[in-house]
């Protein structure tokens, strides 16, 4: 399995702002590292430079001291303080190159310091030096303490009535320097590292205010699409301006288009429900057994045109712009109507519902889903009907309707949902209830489910688009 598939959806998804905050810390990271290297390596430049330039003072001292006396080199009785005192990590000798291609210290050429010991020089360093001569070479070498390193600088000269070239040496404990390279680095990856925190706070702080525009724009994408605004509003910025005023040119057509579904399906219910009419008139005029198939065919093709012309109405209003509808309003609204109409049989409606619950589509839908469903209720109900509307997460509500009826057999509750199915066909009505609250439901990308009731009847439970309050 590959790394990207093993990764979280979450992180896998792309993202403007993770993207541009990456990119920013990034290559801001890579400048903080490039920048802090070159530093500490010009600091530990500068240092050897200055290390190197008091080793080269020390020689030149040297040989502007010593002598030829007798055919012999003679140093100068007093160069360095420190080169008095033994193992003071401040060291100098005089050597001459041997046939090996290496240098041996000349016998009582040496610091006190070096208290015996003797710099070691490599053939290299000689052959660089037998090859420049007058140029001053530095190396490090072991110094005469254990695990000591000493910075040691040399220069190849020869004198007048000396046959043989020698070598004078100067060299210094270089640990001094290293520890302070050391702390130079340290204090400078500490104040980078503080550098970097604050520069990926600001690119985290200027992306978040740089992507504020868009953000905006979602929340009012969203504000159209659940009914609390029309439109976007016209003051983004000029990257964004022209974003905006299509999404805007798209939101008018959208409305202009379901303006048109309507209008279709109000001049299509016209042209319909008025030759069935004739049609039933003119059958109940003239009785006998055409008149009857008549009348029987004329009810199924009403049927069918009601049906048919709910459910596009339902579908020309889900494409528009979001409509909000007080869920508390109509179950109320409801309550009374119904609450009349069964007075004979003292129906009582319990009903509750939040004061900032609303629906997310047009009130005649949910008159219809909710009527025909407390309807329902109260025509199967002996005396009681419950009602309940709440939340069911951010973006849906949940709408259960009770009553203390006989109930309806599990297997059986599949075929009441069918357009025109009628359980008890001495009952009135016309068994399209349950199939008109599945329709629309469906058309809001809702679902209708039955069960059985806490009051001993039938339980319908319909989950529906919500609004935000």
């Amino acid at each position: 399995m590959s790394l990207t598939r093993a990764l979280p959806a979450a992180l896998r998804r792309p993202s403007l702002a993770r993207r541009l905050v990456l990119l920013a810390v990034g290559w801001s990271f890579a400048a903080l590292v490039i920048v802090a290297v070159v530093l500490a390596l010009l600091f530990q430049q500068a240092a050897l430079r200055r290390f190197d330039a008091s080793l080269s003072d020390l020689i030149d001292n040297l040989i502007a001291g010593s002598t030829i006396e007798d055919g012999q080199v003679v140093a100068p009785a007093l160069t360095d303080l420190r080169a008095l005192r033994a193992l003071s990590g401040r060291y100098w000798q005089v050597a001459q190159p041997m046939p090996d291609g290496t240098a041996e210290a000349i016998e009582g050429l040496t610091s006190r310091s070096l208290f015996d010991a003797e710099l070691e020089t490599q053939p290299e360093v000689v052959a660089r030096l037998r090859a420049d001569p007058g140029r001053p070479v530095a190396f490090d070498a072991q110094g005469p303490q254990p695990g000591e390193r000493v910075r040691v600088l040399a220069r190849w000269t020869t004198f007048y009535g000396h046959e043989q070239p020698v070598i004078f040496m100067a060299a210094e404990d270089r640990r001094p320097i290293d520890r302070d390279v050391r702390n130079f680095m340290v204090a400078t990856a500490a104040a980078f590292a503080l550098l970097s925190a604050g520069l990926i706070l600001a690119v985290v702080l200027q992306v978040q205010v740089g992507l504020r525009p868009l953000y905006r724009l979602q929340r009012e994408v969203a504000d159209v699409r659940r009914g609390k605004a029309e439109k976007l509003s016209d003051d983004y910025p000029t990257e964004l301006e022209p974003l905006a005023e299509e999404l805007n040119a798209l939101v008018r057509h959208n409305q202009e288009t379901v303006e048109r579904q309507r209008t279709h399906v109000g001049n299509l219910a016209h042209a319909l429900k008025t030759p069935i009419s004739v049609m039933l008139a003119e059958a109940e005029l003239h009785p006998g057994p055409l008149a009857e198939v008549v009348t029987r065919q004329t009810a199924a093709m009403r049927q069918q045109v009601d049906h048919h012309l709910r459910r596009a109405r339902a579908a020309a209003r889900t494409q528009g712009p979001g409509e909000r509808t007080d869920v508390s309003e109509v179950l109320d609204e409801l309550a009374r109507t119904l609450e009349r109409i069964f007075q004979d049989k003292g129906l009582e409606i319990d009903w509750d519902a939040p004061d900032d619950l609303f629906f997310l589509g047009e009130r005649q839908d949910f008159m219809e889903i909710a009527g025909n469903g407390m309807e329902n209720a109260g025509k199967w109900g002996r005396r009681r009907v419950r009602v309940r509307a709440a939340p069911d997460g951010e973006e849906r509500m949940v709408l259960t309707i009770e009553d203390d009826g006989p109930g309806l057999p599990p297997d059986r509750r599949e075929e009441v949902v069918k357009r025109g199915a009628r359980l008890d066909e001495s009952a009135p009505g016309s068994g399209l209830g349950l199939s008109i609250i599945d329709e629309l439901a469906r058309a809001y990308r809702g679902t209708l489910e039955l069960g059985d009731s806490r009051l001993g009847g039938l339980m319908l439970t319909i989950r529906l688009p919500r609004a935000a309050a």
